[in-house]
């Protein structure tokens, strides 16, 4: 409940791990580990020790990198 009274429901986001990140679009992990060392790559956050992904911020940036 917030400060109001009123409760607000989030909506559950899994985020993705490199692994499933890399099989989504195809590469090896280690390719995509080397874009996200370059910065190339979709963006990702450190939680702990371990990368992980917003679905959509992976599906975003693929579509800026496919060509019609």
């Amino acid at each position: 409940m917030t400060e109001c009274g009123v409760r607000v429901t989030l909506p559950t986001i899994r985020l993705w791990t490199h692994a499933e990140t890399a099989e989504y679009l195809g590469v090896s992990e280690s390719t995509l580990h080397y874009m996200n060392h370059r910065r190339t790559g979709p963006r990702s956050y450190k939680v702990g020790k371990h990368r992980r992904y917003q679905p959509q911020d992976v599906i975003d940036w693929l579509a800026t990198r496919c060509q019609p």
